[in-house]
């Protein structure tokens, strides 16, 4: 039990602020108090494309200067949002069990992806999920978004957008579900590496308060985005980088196995680099690591450049 409130740092939106209450609650339960302390990022007050302004961790820099400052004692961030160079100071003490990673289709009339028709407009703002798409050859037409889910979502009520692909984790933790009219198969597209995650930092001096997050740990969740982002960290490739990853634990010949998926694509959809790999759990930052180089071996590095290249003209 902790004798003053555990002081969680969280952003604004809608869905930064679900996730800190999840966390929140189950702290909790172990038996913790609790208080939010919400934190503007830069990437809440900035409309402009995510790898114009320094990629997702935009999201992030503000929050550990809350932690490293002592404002706050620990901080939830959407793991797909950490960059995967560690923080001085700073430890993820946990990853909580994780939601279903996958992307999912929010269109206009109950369509799946297959139903659009040619010149479709489906919105995202994510690189990655934009080369994919286009990987398909199914003649849609790709247009940038940012904002909220509600904004996103409301591009396609208001007839703006013929669809929108979202993570259906978010739709999940903000109870919206009910707008999903696909799940899109990681066979099409994968999600980004720690999709789906929570990652829960805190000051690496604060020894007691490590070990009181790590009864929030999940050791299958942990291993998956380990390889996960192990292979970004060595591709080089940032978090708005094109590069989906997908690792999940399973049953094997010799028990509990890790799988993982990953792609590099060119954002025209002109190139689209796959490879999968198998290994234990243990392991995992191994497998991610040789997987990687696979993908290099194949190409996968100057996509990447070309990638960055190109963001840094826009």
């Amino acid at each position: 039990m902790t004798t003053t409130p555990l002081r969680l740092g969280t952003r604004r939106s809608a869905l930064a602020m679900a996730q800190a209450r999840y966390v929140a609650g189950r702290l909790s339960a172990l038996g913790h108090e609790v208080e939010l302390v919400e934190i503007t990022t830069k990437g809440d007050v900035s409309a402009a494309p995510l790898d114009r302004i320094g990629g997702t961790g935009v999201f992030v820099a503000a929050l550990r200067e809350a932690l490293l400052d002592g404002r706050v004692d620990l901080a939830v961030h959407s793991l797909k949002d950490l960059p995967t160079a560690p923080a001085d100071g700073l430890v993820l003490a946990a990853v909580p069990e994780r939601e279903d990673p996958r992307d999912v289709l929010c269109a206009r009339d109950g369509l799946k992806l297959s139903d659009l028709p040619v010149g479709a407009r489906v919105g995202t703002g994510s690189p990655r999920r934009e080369a994919q798409l286009r990987a398909l050859g199914l003649g849609i037409e790709i247009v940038g978004l940012r904002g909220n889910v509600d904004t996103r979502l409301g591009k396609v009520t208001d007839g703006v957008l013929d669809a929108v692909v979202l993570a259906r984790a978010g739709l999940s933790r903000l109870g919206r579900l009910d707008s999903v009219t696909e799940v899109l198969d990681p066979m099409q597209v994968l999600p980004a590496p720690g999709q789906g995650a929570l990652g829960i930092e805190c000051r690496t001096a604060d020894t007691t308060l490590v070990e009181a997050l790590g009864a929030l740990d999940d050791s299958a969740a942990r291993a998956a985005v380990t390889a996960e982002r192990t292979l970004l960290a060595v591709l080089e490739a940032g978090c708005t980088a094109p590069v989906g990853a997908y690792a999940e634990a399973a049953e094997g010949d010799s028990g509990l196995e890790l799988y993982i998926r990953a792609v590099v694509a060119a954002r025209d959809g002109s190139v689209s680099i796959r490879k999968s790999a198998t290994g234990s759990l243990g392991g995992a930052e191994q497998i991610g690591r040789d997987l990687a180089h696979e993908l290099l071996a194949d190409g996968a590095g100057a996509v990447v450049d070309a990638a960055g290249a190109a963001s840094k003209e826009e």
